[in-house]
């Protein structure tokens, strides 16, 4: 799943969360941090994880159990990003799932890398 995020991403991510952390929103005040200027929310990028967990692979009926994220790099507005998956292990008696989760910019640069486990709802039932 490839995305550019806009403004009005980081302005809805702001509104419907309740993080209006200046150094998302403020360029002024985020020009006087380490950064430089302001960064998309951390969050706001896993988030695209989460839907190609949901959507691709391993695709509907995948439920979270945990994941893990580090963040190696910060995502500004206009920028594209791209997120890359890959199962590692697979239990099919209990139908759970262990994936690589990465997130790229459009330099190919690592954003975000973790660790997803999921179970199949069907095996819920």
């Amino acid at each position: 799943m490839t995305r550019t995020i806009g403004e009005a991403d980081v302005a809805a991510y702001a509104r419907i969360s309740g993080d209006e952390n200046p150094i998302h929103l403020d360029e002024t005040y985020a020009q006087g941090t380490r950064f430089g200027g302001r960064i998309v929310h951390g969050m706001l990028i896993a988030g695209l994880i989460s839907a190609v967990l949901g959507n691709k692979l391993p695709g509907p009926g995948a439920i979270y159990l945990s994941q893990i994220l580090r963040f190696t790099a910060p995502v500004r507005v206009g920028e594209t990003v791209t997120v890359r998956v890959r199962v590692t292990e697979w239990d099919e008696i209990r139908g759970r799932i262990t994936l690589l989760t990465e997130v790229v910019n459009q330099n190919g640069a690592i954003v975000i890398t973790g660790e997803a486990k999921l179970v199949m709802s069907a095996f819920l039932e």
